[in-house]
């Protein structure tokens, strides 16, 4: 009986020590900042308090405008030629996320929807016209600023509802509802939202999972939002042309 009561207490102080590790290193495991492949020669430079934040752009004089924020371990300045050349109407501006690619400070949350809404309020003195995209991490910014801000579109790849619920069912033996400090609760955004919208889902989404962004879609209002399917999974290259193509469609389709 001594025996299992000291097994116990050991699996018990083990289960905590995993808590405690999971509750400090939690941002070294939702974020993984990558360096710049391509480092922009002239980037837009958002200066947030100390932190410089850096935006590959390609500048247009005309009211429309597309603000891409990307996933996780995605260099964004990667895709500015392909959107350049896909929306060649629009001023492209591509967030290089806090500690990404070029930027300094350390990504969280906070950090980077404050980021996002500034970005979003110089653009818009140019450009009235503004779509908004984001992937995977991002569609956790993009929703977030489009609850708060007049986008006119809205895109999101391979989205999620919460963090919280997502990362749940990855750990499902832990109370990752009391540990997470980032929630990207988009679920609760999203029902603030009347911009169209546009998710699109990855049929073999090993990531996130299809009733995560299922929740999301059933979030939003009624008649706001539709949902594509798209061929890949959660990693999957869609390509500009793609995607503008799938941005163009009809509602109803």
């Amino acid at each position: 009986m001594r025996t299992l009561i000291t097994l116990l207490l050991y699996l018990v102080a083990g289960y905590v020590v995993i808590c405690l590790l999971l509750y400090l290193l939690q941002r070294q495991l939702i974020y993984f900042p990558v360096p710049a492949a391509f480092p922009p020669d002239n980037p837009l430079i958002l200066q947030q308090g100390e932190h410089q934040v850096l935006v590959s752009h390609r500048p247009r004089q005309s009211e429309q405008a597309l603000l891409y924020f990307g996933g996780n371990a995605e260099d964004t300045s990667v895709s500015l030629s392909e959107f350049s050349a896909e929306f060649p109407e629009h001023a492209i501006y591509l967030m290089h996320y806090r500690g990404y690619a070029g930027s300094d400070g350390k990504p969280s949350e906070q950090a980077l929807v404050s980021d996002a809404l500034a970005l979003f309020d110089q653009v818009s003195q140019q450009h009235s016209d503004i779509i908004v995209i984001g992937r995977s991490l991002g569609s956790g910014v993009a929703v977030q600023l489009a609850a708060q801000r007049p986008v006119q579109q809205l895109v999101l790849i391979t989205p999620f509802d919460s963090l919280t619920a997502l990362a749940s069912q990855q750990f499902p033996l832990f109370p990752v509802r009391l540990l997470l400090k980032d929630r990207y609760d988009s679920a609760r955004s999203a029902a603030k939202i009347h911009t169209p919208t546009l998710l699109l889902v990855a049929r073999e989404d090993e990531i996130i999972g299809r009733e995560r962004s299922e929740a999301l879609y059933n979030a939003f209002p009624k008649g706001s939002v539709r949902m594509v399917h798209f061929n890949g999974n959660h990693n999957s290259y869609l390509p500009a042309h793609q995607l503008h193509d799938l941005i163009a469609r009809p509602k109803h389709e």
